[in-house]
């Protein structure tokens, strides 16, 4: 019983790591449509065409994201911002956002 739940436990780490890693796939797809939106003027377009290929739906499922239209709508909406993900998922963008939506509502 014990070899059950430790090999139970150790496939449901393994399954988090997987989702992990393609989590990354996608921000960096995301880095990469901005990157092209500065530079060309395409990055929504790019981002969209990704997620909706074959490729892209793959690794949006397996990252643990439904690849409906809804999702690739945000992703175009997020690439056109051109906040890079590791800007955007920083501490001080949220506290910077938070204060600037709180001024807002004052």
């Amino acid at each position: 019983m014990k070899d059950f739940v430790d090999g139970t436990a150790f496939n449901n780490e393994q399954g988090n790591r997987a989702r992990k890693l393609f989590a990354a796939v996608v921000l960096a797809a995301l880095d990469d449509a901005i990157a092209d939106d500065k530079k060309y003027g395409n990055g929504p377009d790019q981002i969209a065409r990704w997620a909706r290929s074959r490729d892209g739906r793959e690794v949006l499922s397996c990252a643990g994201i439904d690849p409906n239209e809804r999702v690739v709508q945000g992703l175009m909406e997020f690439v056109s911002k051109g906040v890079r993900t590791s800007v955007a998922l920083s501490r001080e963008e949220s506290e910077r956002r938070h204060a600037a939506e709180q001024a807002e509502a004052a």
